[in-house]
């Protein structure tokens, strides 16, 4: 239910480039907040501005990836999917790298993280200088408005708010495994250097990227990683024949044409049907999220985990209980409870992903929370990323259940921005 006047009065509402002054003001002369200063949120704001829509917004420029990423991880995307997108040409990564002096790169060499994050920086400096690095505290609803207050204190309204929060929300941690103490068992967002682990035996939850190449970090930083995956076996990728797409036989093109996901034609249809994917069945779109490119290393991982990392396939973790400063995992085989092993560990570390749940953005007020119609925990979105609550729009992974797999990369942001800054111009009130 909206708030009523007496908490709308709290709130100052903006002078200068279309500001009334009044509480009463139509939301479009307020300004769009947006909280996220990541690749999506970045993208968002770029194009905001070439609309022409006043703005704020809020956060540390790629914090995320510099506060919640491995020290010596690598992208997974190939640099030709890895830009966030902007109206105009001269933001794109290889312009990062032209600016900075080094030359072209292809598919065949992998994006360190360090890269990116500088990358995502030059962006914003050049692109989105107006970014407050300041942190919102809270966002609750007054009078059809949204009400924001920063940490400083500041108050204020806006007409339209884009959540851009990235990954870090939403990561989650199976609950029988979180009962131990939070020194014997963390999610990987958690962790900037691995090597803090150096010396320990660790035992890594999951299949994944994530997985993977911590278990290869933490045996690099002196750690003895063992990995648990449910998967009978896990998966690289293959090194791409050419530095670019382009450079493939025809034929081979035609077969599986290239894309910002990679190779085949369902990777096309997912990088460039985000608006058909969100007519799909909602169990369908959940489905793709999981199986669309699934549970797999990067094909440069292989060397640096076969033979040197254990790794046990076909295994679940039953329980883990805390035991002499330590871990003890009971693992049983995958479809067979009987067969089960005993595993110790000096801490036990979670890949095992992100799931979006609303309910989880602790930021936004509980009855506006409540307001927001979801699926699975995920916000039902119209074809301009507006929730069910109008203004209110969410973008990045918090839309993949949405409009499919692409919203879990850095290649998705061209979709997204565009798509959202001119809903938001036009005024966009479409239901979900």
């Amino acid at each position: 239910m909206p708030m009523n006047t007496g908490f709308t009065a709290r709130y100052r509402v903006p002078r200068g480039k279309g500001g009334s002054g009044r509480v009463h003001g139509s939301p479009r002369r307020l300004p769009t907040v947006v909280i996220g200063a990541g690749p999506y949120g970045l993208a968002t704001a770029a194009w905001l501005s070439a609309a022409g829509t006043e703005r704020r917004v809020f956060g540390e420029p790629m914090e995320c990836w510099s506060a919640n990423m491995p020290d010596g991880m690598f992208l997974k995307s190939v640099p030709a999917a890895s830009s966030v997108s902007a109206p105009e040409a001269g933001y794109r990564l290889e312009d990062f790298r032209t600016a900075r002096g080094h030359g072209p790169v292809g598919d065949r060499y992998p994006v360190p993280v360090e890269e990116m994050i500088a990358y995502g920086r030059w962006f914003q400096e050049r692109r989105v200088p107006e970014v407050e690095r300041r942190r919102v505290r809270s966002i609750g609803r007054a009078d059809g408005l949204f009400g924001v207050t920063l940490d400083s204190g500041e108050e204020f309204l806006a007409g339209r708010v884009v959540m851009a929060t990235g990954l870090v929300p939403f990561a989650h941690e199976p609950p029988e495994l979180t009962g131990l103490p939070a020194e014997l068992v963390s999610h990987t967002s958690r962790h900037h250097d691995l090597g803090r682990f150096s010396g320990q035996r660790i035992a890594v939850l999951g299949a994944g990227q994530s997985a993977l190449e911590s278990a290869a970090l933490l045996h690099e930083a002196g750690a003895f990683p063992t990995v648990i995956a449910r998967a009978r076996s896990v998966a690289f990728g293959t090194p791409p024949d050419t530095d670019r797409p382009s450079d493939r036989p025809r034929p081979v093109r035609v077969l599986k044409p290239g894309s910002p996901l990679g190779p085949g034609w369902s990777l096309l249809a997912c990088a460039r049907g985000g608006g058909v994917i969100r007519h799909l069945p909602q169990d369908v779109r959940l489905r793709m999220l999981r199986s669309v490119l699934g549970p797999s290393g990067g094909w440069w991982l292989r060397e640096r985990v076969e033979d040197r990392v254990p790794v046990l396939c076909g295994r679940g973790v039953r329980s883990a209980v805390a035991e002499d400063g330590g871990v003890r995992l009971e693992i049983e085989a995958v479809g067979d409870g009987r067969r089960t092993e005993t595993l110790r560990a000096d801490h036990l570390l979670l890949a095992t992903g992100y799931r979006v749940d609303v309910d989880r953005l602790t930021l936004l007020a509980p009855e506006l929370r409540r307001e927001v119609e979801t699926f699975h925990g995920a916000p039902r979105l119209s074809s301009g990323f507006e929730s069910s609550v109008p203004g209110l729009f969410f973008t990045g992974l918090a839309a993949a259940p949405t409009f499919g797999p692409v919203l879990r990369f850095v290649a998705g942001t061209g979709f997204a921005a565009r798509r959202l800054a001119g809903a938001v111009a036009a005024g966009s009130r479409e239901r979900p």
